[in-house]
């Protein structure tokens, strides 16, 4: 096969489409928008995850708000072909069989990215490996660790029984990949085995790990501590067997205080590192500082997050658009009318199911704030009801306001669940003020209603914790303006009044940062109640000017169209 011109793509999760629940969030919706993007380039890339047949969960909200999960079935056989080649692994000294399904992403050229999802739900294994890709991010440390054996040494083995045996490069996607670099070196000890023969064990040199580097590439995605795993020392003995000690002869230089530290095996072996934003490859360089931190800017796959509204006008006004994303930039002689027609017609397919979901009576008439992500602590989603009473106040003074709430916490994560049951108690509370609705089952296709039909796309991180983010990148092509704090890409996208509008100023971007929630929270109903409201109720004409500009300037930049070509001139072809 000639492959030796792919990029191996590897990532934990993957969000491809709405029956497969085989991504958690923003990381998984990222790898899915740049395979449709690399499809739509030609690029020769092939993806690499795990398949997770209970999916991660499906989110259940009780009256009081509080989260239970419950598993998320699907039908694998009908939506993937499974491939006949099989690998062998080794995982606490059993013999643990990989098999391989796949899903073709199609681009819009006729090119496509294979996309390998890795399964060890296999009669012949034992019954406690069966069950190790059942579920994303679920059990304990154990069973995570186990899923990365999986992940990085199964998925090269699975590449080779496939027929690629020559990759270009390794894209490691976050750290849960990062074992993939000890087995591609483990791979050269082999061959230098077999070349002299009167060696006696494989080992991972030095040597061979420098001629690893060159082709391993490693994205970082998160600044939070819980986003990079780490294992135990005597647990990665226990359940990392069958290297012939090679692994442990070279733990001393990627296992600090006696702990497997997958993003530092990462950094260690990756000839390009890069953070998701200008900010964030700057903080994870203050993190990492004894590595070479670059920064390639996230981005969306505009044709899949822009509503069938807005690809209509797209096409009628700027033809071309889905293969050429810059073009956007020609939004801004878009006729204004017909921006708040798409608008219009997309706000009113959300504000239908929401109130089919909520049965709470929303307006479309009504400004409609939005609200969606991961439910963790430093995503302060909670932030705007700091004090309710203003906000009331704020809605009575200067025309009516409804709010729109999703996302999932993980099932581990106590506090992230208290602060989506939070948010159910303010809703008790502003009865009669604002209407407010907290909607279960965070989806794909939830998303792409939110982020095109609310008239205002609110984000409240705690600076300098958000990596990059993207659903205002989605909300942008879609003409929907941003109200967020200045951290992550909205540093980069935000031009105050043009684009959108910043909650506070530029924060300093150490990892010591108090978190200001009551200065940022006065500064977001200001912000709303001096500026916005009035501008949407009044001022209808430079509203939509900001929707265009959100589009021309912000949509036909923060996309993977363009992250892609920068990847491939800075990291996979260089």
């Amino acid at each position: 096969m000639a492959n030796q011109d792919y990029i191996a793509y590897f990532t934990m999760e993957i969000g491809l489409a709405e029956a497969m629940p085989t991504y958690a969030g923003g990381l998984g919706i990222l790898a899915g928008d740049t395979v449709r993007s690399a499809a739509d380039l030609g690029i020769q890339m092939l993806a690499v995850t795990l398949l997770y047949r209970k999916g991660y969960f499906r989110q259940k909200l009780d009256a009081s708000g509080w989260q239970s999960e419950e598993d998320a079935d699907w039908p694998v056989a009908e939506l993937l072909q499974e491939m006949q080649p099989r690998c062998l692994i080794e995982i606490e000294g059993r013999q643990v069989q990989i098999r391989a399904w796949k899903y073709e992403v199609k681009g819009t050229g006729g090119s496509s990215v294979p996309v390998l999802f890795l399964d060890t739900d296999i009669e012949q294994n034992a019954e406690q490996d069966r069950g190790i890709t059942h579920h994303l991010y679920g059990g304990d440390a154990h069973y995570r660790l186990c899923q990365e054996v999986v992940l990085g040494i199964g998925g090269i083995r699975m590449l080779r029984a496939l027929g690629y045996s020559e990759i270009k490069r390794y894209h490691m996607n976050e750290g849960h990949a990062a074992l993939l670099t000890l087995e591609l070196a483990y791979e050269l000890s082999k061959q230098a085995w077999d070349m002299a023969y009167e060696q006696t064990k494989h080992t991972i040199t030095p040597e061979l790990l420098h001629l690893v580097k060159p082709k391993c590439i490693f994205t970082t995605h998160t600044s939070v501590p819980a986003g990079h795993d780490t294992y135990p020392l005597e647990m990665a003995h226990r359940v990392i067997t069958g290297y012939q000690d090679a692994f442990y002869e070279r733990e001393r230089e990627f296992c600090p205080d006696n702990m497997l530290d997958m993003t530092y095996l990462a950094l260690d072996n990756s000839h390009y590192i890069n953070g998701v934003a200008k900010r964030h490859g700057k903080v994870a360089q203050q993190i990492f500082s004894k590595y070479d931190i670059h920064s390639i800017t996230n981005g969306v796959h505009l044709a899949t997050w822009a509503a069938p509204a807005f690809a209509k006008l797209f096409d009628e006004r700027m033809p071309g658009w889905r293969e050429d994303n810059s073009s956007l930039r020609y939004a801004l002689n878009l006729p204004k009318r017909d921006v708040w027609l798409a608008h219009r017609q997309t706000k009113d397919m959300l504000i239908e199911k929401v109130n089919e979901l909520g049965g709470i009576g929303m307006e479309p008439d009504v400004f409609t704030m939005g609200f969606a992500r991961r439910a963790a602590e430093y995503k302060r989603a909670d932030l705007l009801f700091w004090d309710i009473d203003r906000l009331a106040e704020i809605a009575r003074g200067k025309g009516m306001l409804q709010l729109v709430y999703a996302g999932k916490a993980h099932p581990q994560d106590t506090p992230g669940k208290e602060v989506i049951r939070r948010i159910f108690e303010v809703k008790q509370a502003l009865k009669g003020k604002i209407k407010l609705v907290y909607l279960e089952g965070y989806s794909i296709e939830l998303a792409k209603l939110l982020t095109s039909g609310v008239d205002l796309w609110l984000n409240t991180p705690q600076p300098p914790l958000e990596a990059s983010g993207t659903s205002g990148m989605k909300a942008a092509v879609n003409g929907v303006p941003s109200l967020s704090i200045l951290d992550g890409w909205w540093i980069e996208g935000c031009i105050e009044g043009v684009t959108g509008w910043a909650i506070g100023g530029d924060k300093d971007a150490s990892m010591g940062s108090r978190d200001s929630r009551a200065e940022d929270a006065q500064a977001l109903y200001n912000k709303l109640e001096m500026i916005i409201l009035p501008m949407f109720c009044n001022e209808p004409d430079r509203y939509a000017e900001v929707m265009r500009h959100a589009i021309a300037l912000n949509a036909s930049f923060f996309n993977t169209e363009r992250m892609l070509t920068q990847y491939i001139t800075s990291a996979y072809f260089k």
